[in-house]
């Protein structure tokens, strides 16, 4: 998919074709400067050229905008555009959205906006309304409401289309989402690493949360958050069980580069997302992957951005090392907890390997 985006992309900049300016910017290695697709400067090579969908994301990429094309004065208002485009799809979420009604409310070709939106936004129009239809319908369930009154309000119109639709992005079935957590037992414990206060949480079957954060109250939001109608308990200084020992050797692991602890899991999310975590823990200490790698790890090579945001979902930091995971041109990309604390565990576990 990305592959295809960029090849039309190309040929954009090759072409100069002015109706593609504002819906992406490109970036010349080699120069350091980022253009418009327009531009008239001499074209560079592909293999130096990069693409980003908006200037702010050249720019944290450490290129400078073209003093010949401005393309940062382009790009912000098609950039709007999508973006107040993006705001009627959740607006109208539960109804029927064909690309032709939403090209006609931007006044554009569908094919144009099509290609604008994707730029714009990263995913379809398509593929971001099933986003928002679903954020609508676990609101629903979570708000109290029942199976079908959620799905129809959300636009699904019967159970059947729920269970269709939905294809996991729940992490579990719609009655077992809406209790929250009712039943599930949960102990906690928080401790004060080199990167920050770190909590841990267990359920019966095994660790479900482990979270960087502020400070042990935050952490502890963020739990109730998650899990809003579980039983909470604090395993305390003399807790019984095994949850003070785990806490101790992944401490061990972030301060003092002791193996990374072979701990049970509690798992919790959609297949696919699980696919993508168990292939993070295959990675050895010290190697890294691309996006483009771990969704092919993952069985779905195609579903690069669906591998970040799996990434992004993780509730269990160091323990399903999402930190090995980078972009394609090497670059630390995002982290749940901090591209300070993904550089220090990546810096580390490199010092630790090297010495081996």
């Amino acid at each position: 998919m990305t592959d295809t985006l960029d090849e039309t992309r190309w040929n954009d900049v090759t072409t100069r074709n002015r109706a593609a300016d504002g819906t992406f910017v490109y970036a010349v290695k080699t120069t350091g400067v980022y253009c418009r697709p327009s531009c008239p400067s001499r074209q560079a090579k592909r293999a130096n050229v990069a693409f980003y969908t908006a200037p702010a994301e050249a720019e944290a990429a450490g290129f400078r905008p073209c003093r010949r094309c401005h393309p940062a004065a382009v790009q912000e208002p098609a950039t709007s555009l999508m973006q107040a485009m993006a705001a009627y799809i959740t607006q109208h979420a539960e109804e029927s959205l064909p690309l032709a009604r939403l090209a006609d409310q931007a006044g554009m070709s569908p094919t144009h906006f099509q290609r604008a939106f994707k730029a714009a936004l990263g995913v379809s129009p398509r593929e971001y309304q099933a986003a928002r239809r679903l954020s609508r319908f676990k609101l629903a369930l979570r708000g109290g409401e029942g199976v079908l009154e959620a799905g129809i309000d959300a636009g699904y119109g019967s159970t059947s289309r729920v269970y269709e639709a939905i294809d996991g992005g729940l992490g579990m079935t719609p009655s077992a989402y809406r209790a929250g957590g009712a039943g599930e037992a949960i102990t906690y414990a928080v401790r004060d690493t080199t990167l920050g206060p770190l909590m841990m949480a267990a359920t019966q079957r095994g660790v479900c949360f482990v979270q960087f954060g502020p400070s042990a109250e935050a952490l502890l939001a963020q739990l109730a958050a998650e899990f809003p109608k579980a039983a909470l308990s604090p395993a305390g200084e003399a807790a019984e069980g095994p949850l003070d020992a785990w806490m101790a050797a992944l401490a061990a692991h972030l301060e003092q580069a002791a193996p990374r602890p072979d701990l049970p899991l509690d798992l919790r999310g959609t297949a696919f997302q699980i696919s993508v975590w168990r292939f993070l823990m295959s990675v050895k200490p010290g190697d890294v992957v691309s996006y483009s790698e771990l969704a092919e790890g993952a069985g779905k090579p195609r579903a690069i951005r669906a591998a970040a945001s799996a990434c992004a979902a993780n509730r269990i930091a160091v323990l399903i090392p999402c930190h090995r995971a980078l972009r394609a041109d090497g670059s630390l990309g995002g982290y749940r907890w901090g591209l300070e604390r993904k550089r220090a565990l990546l810096d580390a576990e490199r010092r630790v390997s090297a010495a081996g």
